[in-house]
């Protein structure tokens, strides 16, 4: 077996490398998942092959395979949707085995089929076993029939199915139920439904998501439980009939019903519970003959009975927190199942040894409705220290694409209990230098050292009683007067740099000035909010302002560099790590992280979008156009749909008023901020 070493790093051990009939092994998947499988298969000796489309040319997983081939294209579907491509791939350089990861074409039973056909090994069930679960109408029927407990539910017949027939397959269930795709998961095709009126609009959303995600629009009605816990258990299995149970792991924290933290064990559950739910994993597993490593899932409601949702029958995005209680590396398990070995005695003895705690750290808008975010990574570093475990695809200069998923890393901290590893993993996510997009960072630490979190109360509506937005601005990078403070550290940082720059200037003190009672300025933006900054240095004492209002009382400048300022405010010193790109300023210290732009000293020409625009929210795809110029439309109104990461989003009219222009049309590809529509709020008869 390799070990998972305390900082999450994969290590061969004096165990044996894998043989048998898997030399070449080809990872069809990218970024933090191609990375994480191709880290085990060297440490078993295993040659590797990454596929890759246009925008991950330059990724890390490319350049860590021994071998890449090129999928050409940029959309998933013409990528790393294509099947017939990758087992093409996989021909071209020898490969015996084809891992999918998970995402993607890891629950297709066609793809796993194929690769049968084409004498590849697929690191997976078998297809009849992903195609049962696949379809999770005939899953919850197979499980019901293995005693398992199931929520009620029933099938949408038809691709236009009539309302009535609607309203009364819904009735059998009551409100409020949950529309689901029948094909994929990960929240995408889902939507709440709490009333009759809501049905028909929400059948049909679900089905065009589900279409664009899986490529299939099947969906189904299920009963809705209010704020349940979500609890799923590790399977394996392996070709000789033996399935283990790996305890749970509890992934109750969402948004749009995509798991954000994810923890093992569940703080929920009891000895007593655990080998009920493990034990209903394990009747699962047997029922469908299971090989590789899969997850049961389940919701626990607060009386303590438990449902069964679905099976995954992959490895998991949250698969890290099990390695890290049991000290197991579940890649390597199904690398030795796929080459025929049985299960080994650590899978059938493990046990629980501590607390493990995972985020998902996403480029994502938190207060802007958790909106997908694009860019440039200038900077992207997260600490690693001992129990802290970083599982990613990007580094500095990588670029957020919106092709694809937006979550940056999966951070994972080990502890021996809960709290530790709590407290672990806030401060390496404090601790971390992101630059260049915004993302989920401070409501992640938020949550870690919340009460109710640090309490064990959480359950899928966790985030529906703690608003995101205001979780997010208690996290220590909004601290009060942090920002403040942050832009006098970019503005002396900014002096440095140009002291060096200028031979003359770096021969005098810092701050030295010809006529000595003007102060420097420069005024930068963080979100919509101006800071003008005034200050003056003189040796090591130093005066500033903040649009108008002093900082602290005392200063003490004890160095000053293009990538570090030591600042002491008032008896408290800090380091402040500062890194500039053109008019970015990046601020990262113990008081919090700022991403500060400089303002052009003699302003620039207004760009300001017109009255009455709709601006698009993030970047994306044009999908429907739903108002036409001339038309009049009223407040909250949807006019346009977008779609960026298989997710869709509705930008609705900002007024009542009339459509005076129109720049998006169905299939148009539009970036953040672009004007998408112009709504006139005097209407047609308030022109001339």
């Amino acid at each position: 077996m390799t070990n998972m070493m305390p900082n999450g790093s994969v290590v061969p051990a004096q165990a044996q490398l894998l043989t048998g009939p898997i030399g070449k092994l080809l990872i069809a998947n990218r970024g933090e998942i191609a990375t994480r499988i191709m880290r085990t298969a060297h440490a078993l000796g295993l040659a590797t092959v990454a596929v890759y489309s246009d925008p991950d040319a330059g990724a890390e997983y490319v350049t860590l395979a021994g071998e890449a081939v090129r999928l050409p294209g940029s959309a998933p579907a013409d990528t790393y949707l294509r099947g017939e491509a990758i087992i093409g791939a996989a021909h071209l350089t020898g490969a015996d085995a084809v891992h999918p990861g998970y995402g993607f074409l890891s629950e297709n039973a066609a793809f796993a089929r194929a690769c049968g056909e084409a004498g590849l090994i697929f690191v997976g069930p078998p297809p009849d076993t992903i195609a049962a679960m696949g379809a999770k109408i005939e899953a919850k029927a197979i499980m019901a029939a293995a005693g398992v407990p199931v929520l009620p539910g029933v099938s949408i017949a038809g691709d236009d199915p009539d309302p009535g027939s609607l309203a009364e397959q819904a009735a059998q269930i009551g409100f409020p139920l949950l529309v689901k795709a029948a094909f994929g998961g990960g929240g995408r095709g889902m939507r709440l439904v709490r009333d009759a009126g809501e049905l028909a609009g929400a059948v049909q959303a679900a089905r065009r998501e589900a279409a664009s995600a899986f490529g299939d629009g099947t969906v189904f009605l299920e009963r809705f439980v209010e704020d349940p816990r979500h609890v799923e258990v590790q399977i394996l299995g392996d070709a000789h009939g033996a399935v283990v149970s790996l305890f749970e792991r509890e992934c109750s924290i969402q948004r749009r019903y995509q798991k954000i933290l994810e923890e093992a064990p569940s703080p929920a559950v009891n000895d007593d519970l655990r080998a009920a739910l493990t034990g209903a994993a394990g009747a699962a597993g047997q029922a469908i003959g299971y090989v590789g490593a899969g997850t049961v899932e389940f919701v626990l409601d607060p009386g303590g009975s438990f449902y069964f949702l679905e099976v995954n029958t992959r490895l998991q995005v949250e698969h890290p927190v099990t390695e890290a209680v049991t000290g197991l590396d579940l890649v390597e398990l199904q690398l030795r199942i796929a080459a025929g070995e049985p299960l080994p005695p650590e899978a059938a003895d493990a046990q629980i040894s501590g607390h493990a705690i995972e985020v998902r750290l996403y480029a994502e808008d938190v207060p802007a409705g958790f909106l997908p975010v694009t860019g440039l990574l200038h900077r992207f570093a997260v600490p690693a220290p001992a129990g802290v475990r970083v599982d990613t695809g990007y580094r500095d200069g990588s670029v957020v694409s919106p092709h694809y998923d937006a979550m940056l890393a999966k951070v994972i901290a080990h502890g021996r209990t809960r709290a530790e590893a709590a407290r672990r993993l806030a401060r390496a996510l404090e601790r971390a230098e992101i630059h260049g997009v915004t993302t989920n960072r401070d409501l992640l630490t938020a949550i870690l050292r919340e009460p109710d979190f640090l309490a064990g109360r959480t359950d899928t509506g966790y985030l529906a009683r703690h608003d995101p937005a205001a979780l997010s601005a208690t996290a220590l990078g909004a601290a009060p007067g942090a920002t403040a403070l942050h832009a006098v550290v970019a503005a002396l940082a900014r002096q440095a740099v140009h002291r060096a720059q200028a031979p003359v200037l770096a021969t005098l003190p810092s701050g030295w000035r010809n006529v000595r009672s003007a102060a420097q300025r420069v005024t930068y933006r963080v979100g919509h909010d101006e800071l003008a900054v005034a200050y003056r240095v003189t040796g090591e004492a130093a005066e500033a302002s903040v649009n108008g209002v002093p900082l602290g009382g005392t200063l003490i400048l004890h160095a000053a560099g293009e990538d570090l300022v030591d600042l002491e405010v008032d008896g408290l010193r800090r380091r402040y790590l500062v890194h500039r790109v053109q008019a970015q300023t990046y601020v990262d210290a113990s008081s919090g992280s700022t991403a500060l732009t400089e303002v052009p000293r003699f302003g620039q020409p207004d760009a300001m979008a017109p009255s009455g625009s709709l601006l698009a929210p993030m970047p994306g795809l044009v999908l429907r156009v739903l108002a036409e110029v001339g038309v009049s439309v009223v407040a909250g109104q949807p006019l346009i749909v977008l779609e960026a990461m298989k997710m869709e989003q509705t930008v609705t009219a900002p007024a009542d008023g009339t459509i005076a222009e129109l720049h998006a049309k169905a299939g148009d590809q539009v970036s953040t901020g672009q004007v998408l529509a112009v709504v006139d709020a005097g209407g047609p008869e308030g022109k001339e």
